[in-house]
């Protein structure tokens, strides 16, 4: 039997449901959360798709490259806006959503060609990989230079770096949390 997988940055209390977290964590369970899950989401309130961006947002972080709203877009589309968002503004850019399922601070998705080394530059991470790695060691491993494309790791507190901006506004929650125990991404 393997050992269980290392669990996810922030606190560990967060209950989430199952069908959420094996919907590509964590964009499957903030949809369901700000928009029911519908990713093509236009219910007039000026929040748009199923992460709820308001257009200014959408905007900002290149969303009119692939459709004028968000709910317009395809998931992988409005996930790929939303990783800029992440990545500029942590999970406070989805404020009751984030907290919801204990997501928080600022972060990073490994892509190809991504090393410890190349992040904490990118962030300017006090420490350098290191600081980074030992942030993000349950996540990681035990091998620093075998990192998985896909991977979301915490940027250190006080790093600098990647654009920030104003905080980005998106809607209400819309649905309720049915409680079922917290599982990490697949790796």
């Amino acid at each position: 039997m393997a050992a269980p997988p290392p669990p996810l940055p922030g606190p560990q209390a967060a209950r989430v449901p199952y069908d959420c977290v094996k919907d590509q964590w964590p964009w499957g369970c903030l949809a369901d959360c700000e928009s029911g899950g519908r990713w093509d989401a236009n219910t007039g309130n000026g929040f748009y798709g199923g992460l709820q961006f308001w257009p200014p947002t959408w905007e900002e972080y290149g969303g009119l490259k692939y459709a004028a709203r968000a709910d317009l877009a395809t998931r992988a589309e409005q996930i790929t806006v939303a990783e800029g968002v992440l990545a500029a503004q942590g999970w406070e850019a989805w404020p009751v959503c984030s907290k919801r399922y204990g997501l928080q601070g600022r972060t990073h998705v490994v892509k190809r060609g991504d090393t410890l080394s190349s992040i904490a530059r990118k962030y300017q991470v006090k420490g350098g990989w290191q600081a980074l790695y030992k942030a993000n060691k349950q996540m990681i491993g035990a091998y620093p230079d075998r990192l998985n494309v896909g991977t979301l790791l915490v940027i250190p507190k006080g790093s600098g770096g990647a654009r920030i901006s104003a905080p980005a506004l998106f809607g209400p929650p819309l649905s309720p949390l049915a409680p079922v125990s917290l599982r990490p991404p697949l790796r």
